[in-house]
């Protein structure tokens, strides 16, 4: 029965309110390992998808997972049911900037008040 604990049966909710899953990840599996599923499973007919796992943000119980901490880690004894389905949230992070573009705004030509 031991074995059984260590599943998690776990479903991704989109920002548009549809599912990936659920789907049964062991305890020891890694956020990561979560993210690359999603990429796997990604709807094709949805627009902006994610196109690496640095594009994907997964939440649970009200916090931001970080890549190398484990399924079994992450758990909210506040937000588990035995046996239950346990939804994380995903966000799919749009590409960032270039750094230069970026600062490019920031930067002033010419002087002031003359």
């Amino acid at each position: 029965m031991a074995g059984v604990q260590d599943q998690l049966e776990i479903k991704f909710r989109l920002t548009d309110g549809s599912d990936i899953g659920p789907k049964s990840f062991p305890a020891a599996t890694n956020v990561s390992t979560l993210k690359e599923s999603i990429l796997a499973q990604w709807p094709k007919e949805k627009d902006n998808g994610p196109r690496t796992v640095k594009d994907v943000k997964l939440i649970s119980g009200g916090k931001i997972l970080e890549n190398s901490r484990t399924v079994g880690e992450c758990r909210s004894p506040l937000c588990e049911i035995p046996g239950g389905v346990t939804t994380m949230h995903v966000v799919v992070q749009p590409p960032s900037v270039e750094k230069g573009v970026a600062n490019c705004s920031l930067m002033f030509f010419g002087r002031i008040g003359t």
